[in-house]
């Protein structure tokens, strides 16, 4: 299942917290020609580096599948960062 929202979440200095709800398909819609361009640059990756692309592609869908429920803390002093993905 590839994610549908990515929920940003930011302890200001302050110590309030600045929350940011990401929808992922209408971005990926709007950045869907970097999207084509890295694609690109991938393929060419692979045949560089001899890497499978049929391969890498696999991987790179079992990394989008495995992201739904996942949370990515950092804090850093006063300051924190808390990413989830659903």
């Amino acid at each position: 299942m590839i994610p549908q929202l990515v929920t940003y979440r930011q302890r200001r200095r302050d110590g309030r917290w600045l929350r940011l709800y990401v929808p992922v398909v209408p971005v990926v819609l709007l950045l869907s020609p970097l999207l084509l361009v890295a694609v690109l640059a991938g393929l060419v990756a692979c045949l560089v580096f001899r890497v499978s692309p049929v391969g890498a592609l696999r991987g790179t869908g079992q990394l989008l599948w495995a992201l739904p429920g996942t949370r990515f803390e950092i804090q850093q002093g006063r300051m924190a960062v808390l990413v989830s993905v659903r």
